[in-house]
């Protein structure tokens, strides 16, 4: 059997992981990415407990556990510095069974990367191949790319993120993405005193509908940080020059930290991010050919769970195959049957969330601020089990080792 899949970001490397893992040897496995170099888009990734086990049964966990920052505690504070909340998260990584693994994204590419062609001798990744349509029959499925070349395969998933062209002719029609009302600005800073005395603390300050975030990501002990600042729709991108004067005027007056981290941070290195989520979809397959990750269920940010949920597509969809050799469409089946319920709440439970955080009702935001000052953690823990132990079944005998032992 031959799999074809679009897209080499981390939903389509851990897909094709999966599937080696799960599928004969004979299985001939082909990725092909549009880009002629593998960049990563963003530079960490918040990897929850749930997406790290998916990683361990893949034999990727200790490469990440390695890799990844040391996140311990979280708080949120005022936008003067006052502190609202500040809690161990050892409560909740004892439930789950794993820590979190926020991560630079060029280390999980490049271990996803690694397992791909180097740990799987049926892999072949293929790059600056930008797929333009496809054409399926009863047995088989052609890809067609924007060079004229073609290629064939038993099977094609779809896995080219939440800006997928192909999209559209899997569901047979135009999929709208739809702008969930702020932008997010992204980097990465050094650890200093000036920004935190607390280097394993997750910290956010909240304050007038926007956010700032600092996050332990690895790397060389540094943050993940984020600025979320809400605008219309359509707000004109401003250059990386002016980052810094703008989030100076979005940030006026608010704690040391935030004033340090604007002054630190090197605006040539910042994404700046229009956030979207896509509409809500009803399967996810079509004839031979299945959507995954962002392309089939593109979401804001603000659950952490995006790169988790295409992770967990990609378990999903390898045991699916597993379980049902020789018949696509029961695989397919069982695949749509565990993934678009999740997915489909997630983005929505995320969108609801963004619009709380980011001021679209200030009544609303205001009241979660204050939910906050009497936050004891466990609360916010508690919501964040709930999705984390929604993962599918099975994943979690890859920590039950860890669990006895003690090491999260």
């Amino acid at each position: 059997m031959r799999v074809i899949i679009i897209g080499g970001g981390i939903g389509g490397l851990t897909t094709a992981i999966a599937l080696s893992r799960a599928l004969p040897d004979s299985t001939k496995i082909d990725v092909y990415e549009r880009v002629p170099v593998l960049l990563p888009i963003g530079a960490a990734i918040s990897v929850w407990s749930n997406g790290v086990k998916v990683l361990k049964h893949l034999g990727l966990g200790d490469a990440i556990e390695a890799a990844a920052g040391d996140m311990q505690r979280m708080a949120y504070k005022t936008k003067d510095g006052k502190d609202l909340c500040d809690f161990s998260l050892q409560p909740l990584y004892e439930k789950v069974g794993q820590r979190a693994c926020p991560i630079a994204r060029t280390h999980l590419q490049r271990i996803l990367l690694e397992g791909a062609t180097q740990s799987c001798t049926n892999v072949t990744v293929h790059l600056d191949k930008a797929a333009a349509s496809f054409t399926q029959s009863a047995t088989s499925v052609t890809i067609t790319f924007s060079d004229g070349a073609s290629e064939t395969a038993h099977l094609l998933i779809i896995a080219e993120g939440t800006h997928s062209k192909l999209r559209n002719t899997v569901i047979g029609r135009p999929v709208q993405r739809s702008y969930v009302g702020y932008v997010n600005y992204n980097g990465a800073v050094p650890i200093t005193p000036a920004l935190s005395d607390s280097p394993t603390t997750w910290t956010q300050y909240v304050g007038d509908g926007k956010r700032v975030s600092m996050m332990p990501m690895g790397d060389g002990h540094k943050f993940y940080f984020f600025f979320d600042v809400s605008m219309p729709a359509g707000s004109v991108a401003s250059h990386p020059d002016t980052y810094k004067n703008e989030l100076a005027a979005y940030f006026a007056g608010w704690a040391d930290p935030v004033q340090n981290l604007i002054k630190t941070l090197d605006p040539a290195k910042v994404a700046r991010v229009e956030i979207h989520d896509i509409e809500e979809l009803t399967t996810f397959v079509n004839g031979r050919v299945a959507l995954l990750g962002d392309a089939a269920h593109g979401t804001a940010p603000d659950l952490g769970q995006g790169g988790c949920q295409a992770m967990e597509d990609a378990w999903v969809l390898a045991q699916a195959l597993k379980n049902h050799p020789g018949d696509h469409s029961a695989a397919y089946a069982e695949y749509d049957k565990l993934r678009v319920e999740r997915t489909v709440q997630l983005v929505s439970r995320a969108r609801k969330r963004a619009e709380m955080i980011h001021g679209k009702d200030m009544a609303v935001t205001m009241a979660w601020y204050e939910e906050l000052a009497r936050e004891s953690g466990e609360g916010i823990m508690d919501g964040m089990s709930k999705t984390i132990l929604g993962a599918p079944a099975g994943l979690d005998s890859a920590v039950e080792p860890l669990k006895k032992e003690g090491l999260m």
